[in-house]
């Protein structure tokens, strides 16, 4: 007589052994409706096993994160069950659920098309309404390398055969559809329901490695209700309109190219807002005192190797081998040049703390298959930041880059932050002493603010645990961007000390700090996050003064000038087009303001305001316009 104990601590009996989906239909129909696994003793299991011992157990539904999993790794089945009715000849490998969906690779000679993809979908459905019974087996491991083999799926067989001795083969059947698979899954197809969708195809090697044959992925989406569904693909569509890559071309800031793998080439207006950037930011920090300093891109392998960076970090450095047999290694981070500024004086615990920050250029190597316009690049600008200080001052220094952040992002629109504390990865330096020294100070610093985070396991640096800042944007997406990592590592590993108030050498803490991260991804973001509509103070052209008639162009003219004196960046546009077009152009190039010019304005000394994205349009004096405007600059108004 199985006793069991629910997540709220009450507890049911049961005459007989009992399945996780009869427990969920003697709470309630809806609960038994809506569940998708069991978890017994912290452990996923089927709903259809049976409990013939006491345990304390929970069940998943499939609107929780545990629950959507589930779901996407049953929609992977099925696609692939879909796959083979639809087109036997092909071979199935790998099918996991992933954030927000799941893939399955498949070995076919034939390319898949946007067609087919309809006709897998569809055939996914069918599948869906057939409710096919979902049981899990346990098999030999010859045997299932032998049915696998014999099925001709030799992928199949390849990862059966490299699965530890030890660890039991369990096969997952729904109709006639066999799968290797750890598992949970759902009862049967039906409970799958039909909130999915497939999304796109790409190629991917056979086990990541580039050495072998290429794959097709088939992409989907999954979700616990055709309304959750709707929202997801909505926000595609979104983020598909914002796409930083077609904002970047339609307002000339920017363009890739082969000959320069992973780095942007900026145009002049690109350039513009990236420098605005810097300007505030270089404003922001020097009134929280900061010192800017600049360190050289090309440093000796010697110091990288001191630094735990060519252990640690080798594999994503760039290097150069000289004539005179020296090994020079492209800056990944600009840590190890700053502690070399710190230590080429004697300091002072009176000195302490001393921030140092740097708008510095890194390199890093990343696959070419990882590569993302804006978002993920080889080449890019940090807004670094490197405090030395004592460990009494981490705490107040902690608050200070907070409130500094925070304050700077919502400047820029950002008001919704989730913050995370990551501790140590599995791959790092120092020991577990220094380590535990680390994440207790910095725990201790986040809890005496009273900081709202949650725990990132394993996803600190590999030389210090961090807090991560995570911004949310317009259409709810999360980017990580601000860090701040608390390094008792680095600075005794570099040599770097200062003398303390008893007269002995001590070794600094060095927090590492960076707000945008990398400029040119944080671009990337406002660009998506505004939809290219950036606020005005942001704009790399604030306003174009367009003329309605030529009899305006000396007017236009002056009002540009005017507008330049008063530091706003402003151009004319006097070409013999209607004004109707030149609103057109300028709107698609996102400029946030522009001025007609017509003969009445000519006549009044006034312009006519239009704003991008609004169909009314303001009348005012040419002085009242120029001053309203620099005011809004002035004020960063990030709407």
């Amino acid at each position: 007589m199985p006793e069991i104990t629910l997540p709220d601590g009450s507890t049911r009996e049961y005459p007989t052994p009992v399945t996780g989906l009869e427990i969920a239909a003697s709470i309630g129909a809806r609960l038994e409706k809506d569940a998708v696994a069991l978890r017994v003793d912290g452990e996923l299991v089927d709903l259809g096993l049976e409990l013939h011992a006491p345990a304390n157990i929970e069940i998943v539904t499939r609107s929780s994160e545990a629950g959507l999993e589930i779901l996407r790794h049953d929609a992977a089945h099925v696609m692939a069950e879909a796959v083979k009715e639809l087109y036997p000849e092909t071979q199935v490998t790998i099918g996991p659920a992933i954030e927000d969906g799941f893939y399955y690779d498949f070995a076919r000679a034939e390319p898949f098309t946007p067609e087919d993809l309809e006709r897998i979908e569809a055939r996914m459905r069918e599948i869906v309404a057939r409710d096919e019974v979902i049981t899990r087996e346990l098999w030999d491991r010859d045997e299932a390398v032998k049915f696998f083999g014999d099925q001709g799926e030799k992928y199949k067989a390849e990862i059966i055969a490299s699965i530890p001795v030890d660890e039991g083969i369990s096969l997952y059947r729904q109709g006639e559809f066999i799968d290797l698979c750890r598992g949970p899954h759902l009862p049967s197809t039906a409970r799958l329901g039909q909130a999915f969708k497939l999304t796109k195809l790409a190629g991917a090697y056979w086990r990541g490695d580039s050495r072998n044959e290429m794959l097709q992925r088939i992409y989907g989406t999954a979700w616990a209700s055709e309304k959750e569904l709707k929202a997801y693909l909505h926000r595609l569509e979104e983020a598909e309109r914002r796409d930083h890559r077609k904002l970047g071309r339609a307002m000339d800031l920017f363009h890739f190219q082969d000959e320069a793998v992973g780095a942007a080439f900026w145009h002049p207006k690109g350039w513009t807002l990236f420098q605005t950037l810097i300007g505030y930011m270089r404003a922001r920090q020097l009134e929280s005192g900061y010192r800017e300093v600049n360190t050289p891109e090309l440093m000796d392998r010697s110091l990288w190797e001191a630094s735990g960076h060519w252990e640690s970090f080798g594999e994503h450095m760039f290097t150069t081998h000289t004539a005179d047999e020296r090994t020079l290694a492209v800056k990944p981070m600009n840590c190890p040049g700053h502690v070399q500024i710190f230590k080429n004086e004697l300091h002072s615990y009176r000195e302490l703390p001393l921030r140092l920050a740097e708008f510095g250029k890194v390199h890093r190597y990343e696959p070419s298959g990882a590569l993302h316009g804006l978002m993920r690049v080889r080449a890019f600008t940090q807004d670094d930041a490197h405090i030395f200080c004592t460990a009494d001052q981490i705490t107040s220094e902690t608050g200070m880059v907070c409130d500094l952040l925070l304050g700077i992002y919502r400047d820029l629109g950002f008001d919704d932050i989730l913050i995370k504390f990551a501790d140590r990865p599995e791959r790092r330096v120092g020991s577990d002493d220094v380590w535990d020294r680390a994440e207790t100070a910095l725990k201790a610093a986040m809890d005496e603010l009273g900081l709202d985070y949650t725990h990132n396991p394993g996803e600190g640096a590999f030389y210090g645990p961090k807090i991560e800042f995570v911004l949310r944007d317009a259409i709810g997406r999360e980017w990580q961007c601000g860090t701040l990592q608390v390094d008792f590592n680095l600075p005794g590993r570099l040599g770097a000390t200062y003398i303390g108030e008893d007269g002995d050498k001590h070794t600094p803490v060095l927090l590492h700090r960076a707000i945008f991260g990398s400029l040119e991804r944080f671009i990337g973001i406002l660009l998506e996050h505004f939809a290219g509509k950036l606020p005005l103070w942001l704009a790399p052209v604030q306003v174009v003064v367009a003329t309605i008639t030529s009899d305006a162009d000396a007017y236009a003219l002056e009002v540009v000038a005017a507008l330049e004196e008063a530091g706003l960046r402003a151009e004319a546009d006097t070409r013999n087009e209607k004004i109707n077009r030149k609103v057109r152009e300028h709107a698609l190039a996102k400029t946030p303001v522009l001025l007609a010019l017509g003969k009445r304005e000519v006549e009044e000394r006034t312009v006519s305001i239009r704003r991008l994205g609004e169909k009314a349009q303001q009348v005012l004096p040419l002085g009242a316009a120029v001053t309203a405007l620099d005011a809004e600059v002035r004020s960063r108004s990030a709407t």
